[in-house]
């Protein structure tokens, strides 16, 4: 009996054995067809443009085309879910951004889960919010936000309900002790002219969005969400400079693969990016969208989904943003 059970131990390493090593093997070979690259919004923004920068230096690289697919609808959820349900090998991997986290608790019914579904595989970038205001509007500050909202009632605009513009908005108000109407547009599109004329006072969303506005001067930001000063508005004090600690906020585009994908694809992948992501021609073209190469490890980037997911689950549940 203990020389079968010593058989059947030793045949089942072996097993195990020959099976991680023909995954390594696959690894070293990935990969040895095209790659679909989802993203779940439509041609044009963030997510878009740096997936197919990505995909471009990773095609370069590797020897192998990537065909970035675009499926845009219900938030990014149609997309998301394509890839949750594809298979782990490897050959479809997804840009998410901060809109997918937010969705996790914003929608009261999804097909997939992202913690659940979806392997972090690397963070690409990064930007933090900007907190605006009219130029009409006498604050250079939060505290002098504070102050002007008890003599006057704010309007504070976003890109819609459930967006991050919406919930920054919401999440700024309860920390610092103010109140303002919050104006929901259909998109940021529309809502930055009503900022720039007048008819709202406050906006938070992310720099490349705002900057033009503010450049033009008609719109003023008074604080970064961030740890420290951005080169794009270095005269701009962080949140933490006016006295918030801790309050960092921002949008951020990473990639994510199918649960079950093996873990040396995963490592592979990472790897090449974030060495893909230091290239000078890279940088540049990322910091042409307003964003910052922000480079982290699948454990990082999967440690940054779980915490955002709960502090916007908060941020849902007290705005009432639900949708059913």
């Amino acid at each position: 009996m203990i020389t079968i059970f010593r058989s059947v131990a030793a045949a089942t390493s072996l097993s195990a054995l020959a099976l991680a090593a023909g995954v390594e093997a696959q690894a070293q070979n990935y990969p040895t067809r095209p790659i679909r690259y989802v993203v779940a919004f439509a041609p044009g923004g963030v997510n878009d443009i740096l997936a197919r920068i990505v995909g471009q230096k990773l095609a370069d690289s590797w020897g192998q085309p990537v065909i970035v697919d675009n499926r845009p609808g219900a938030g990014g959820n149609l997309g998301t879910d394509l890839v949750a349900k594809s298979a782990p090998d490897g050959y479809t991997i997804l840009n998410i951004s901060t809109a997918q986290v937010i969705s996790q608790s914003l929608y009261a019914k999804l097909p997939y889960s992202l913690e659940r579904d979806l392997a972090p595989v690397v963070l690409l970038a990064y930007t933090p919010l900007v907190v605006t205001v009219h130029n009409g509007i006498a604050a250079k500050s939060v505290p002098d936000l504070v102050a002007v909202a008890k003599s006057m009632k704010l309007v504070n605009a976003s890109g819609g309900h459930g967006t991050i513009s919406h919930l920054s908005g919401e999440m700024l108000k309860r920390a610092v002790g103010f109140n303002a109407t919050h104006v929901p547009y259909k998109g940021n599109g529309p809502a930055i002219p009503d900022m720039m004329s007048g008819q709202a006072h406050l906006l938070i969303n992310g720099i490349p969005d705002l900057l033009p506005a503010i450049k033009s001067g008609r719109v003023r930001a008074i604080a970064i969400m961030a740890d420290k000063r951005h080169s794009f508005l270095p005269e701009v004090s962080t949140m933490a400079d006016q006295g918030y600690k801790d309050f960092v906020l921002g949008n951020w585009v990473g990639i994510v693969m199918p649960t079950g994908t093996p873990k040396p694809i995963i490592d592979k992948m990472y790897t090449e990016v974030a060495r893909l992501m230091r290239l000078p021609d890279v940088a540049e073209k990322v910091a042409q969208q307003g964003f910052d190469p922000a480079v982290s490890t699948p454990a990082e980037f999967s440690s940054r989904i779980k915490n955002e997911i709960a502090r916007f689950a908060k941020a849902v549940k007290e705005s009432g943003a639900r949708v059913d």
